[in-house]
């Protein structure tokens, strides 16, 4: 299995960013007046870092915020999210710290999240003395590493970083497992329903986990099966959303498939018609397989009739009966016409 530490992190950190640093930098965190907004510059930063000998870029973000004793400052964080030791990370911090500042003459803070499982590398600054000159930075870290320790005590913890970091770092203990990774993340999965958040932060999370903990084919389809009779017996109102991020995987997946396959049809102009056809039909084929687990999981095994509907409709008929089946009762009240 292939993990994508780097997408999910991404997405998380732009959507709950205050709860980001309360988690790993508490100190930073206190000094900043979160009653106004911050601002995500990631299109400065990206101008700021495109030279070649900065190397492979890590994730990393540039957020403008305001302290409490009134004076704005920019923010630099950066998060190593590839699991495996940089010697030129600190170095690389130094670059685009005194970068940020010749840009924009603002004081820069820097401060880095480690996520790879070297727990003696803890690279906190660089800089040199030469000749009575001295530069240097030195930065705040938090190791994830450090975290491993306590994963059972992250369940208990109110803030949404808790559950990320216990997915990430059973991922990285699960790489070789599927298996056990599939009950770790079933386990997480209903401590995340059992938090009192509103519907979108579950759903944002949800999806966070998910793409960390990624799963043989065959064994996510049995995850969420579990997904949804949990919610039946639960009485959750998450079911539509945990249904439709199934139905954008199976679409990518249809979509994959088609362009392969229209790759595949034509040469010269019959090659764009074949790359589109398939594109549509790999996306109608998707969302098909995704509605027949589903409906599988609410109401048992599909009789021929219904699972022919299925495989004669259209993307379109395929929403629409996906959005039936959030509340309806029976196959009828999903196949109904209006």
């Amino acid at each position: 299995m292939s993990d994508d530490y780097d997408s999910p992190w991404k997405e998380v950190v732009i959507h709950h960013f205050p709860e980001f640093m309360a988690f790993y930098f508490p100190q930073a965190h206190a000094q900043i007046d979160w009653s106004l907004p911050h601002v995500f510059l990631d299109q400065e930063l990206a101008a700021l870092s495109r030279d070649a000998e900065l190397g492979k870029r890590l994730l990393d973000k540039l957020v403008s915020v305001h302290k409490l004793d009134g004076d704005e400052q920019w923010v630099l964080v950066q998060l190593e999210v590839q699991g495996w030791r940089d010697a030129d990370f600190a170095e690389r911090m130094f670059v685009y710290n005194y970068r940020v500042y010749d840009r924009y003459r603002h004081p820069v803070a820097s401060m880095a999240l480690l996520t790879d499982d070297n727990r003696y590398w803890r690279p906190t600054g660089f800089g040199w003395r030469q000749l009575g000159c001295t530069m240097q930075l030195d930065f705040p870290i938090a190791k994830m590493h450090d975290y491993a320790y306590v994963i059972a005590d992250l369940a208990n913890q109110d803030n949404p970083f808790a559950l990320v970091s216990a997915a990430h770092l059973l991922a990285q203990n699960t790489r070789n497992d599927a298996h056990r990774r599939r009950i770790a993340k079933w386990r997480l999965t209903k401590m995340l329903y059992e938090r009192d958040w509103d519907r979108q932060r579950i759903i944002d999370l949800y999806r966070v986990m998910d793409w960390i903990m990624r799963l043989p084919p065959a064994l996510e389809q049995r995850l969420r099966t579990g997904i949804v009779q949990f919610e039946r017996r639960s009485d959750m109102t998450y079911l539509s959303s945990i249904e439709r991020i199934g139905m954008e995987i199976g679409e990518r997946e249809g979509l994959k498939r088609g362009l392969d396959e229209g790759r595949k049809r034509g040469l010269d102009e019959g090659r764009k018609q074949g790359i589109d056809e398939g594109l549509q039909q790999g996306q109608r084929r998707g969302a098909a397989d995704m509605l027949a687990l589903v409906l599988k999981a609410r109401f048992g095994p599909l009789d021929p009739s219904a699972q022919s509907r299925i495989d004669a409709a259209d993307t379109r008929q395929i929403t629409r009966w996906a959005e039936n089946s959030v509340h309806a009762d029976s196959l009828d009240a999903v196949f109904r016409s209006e």
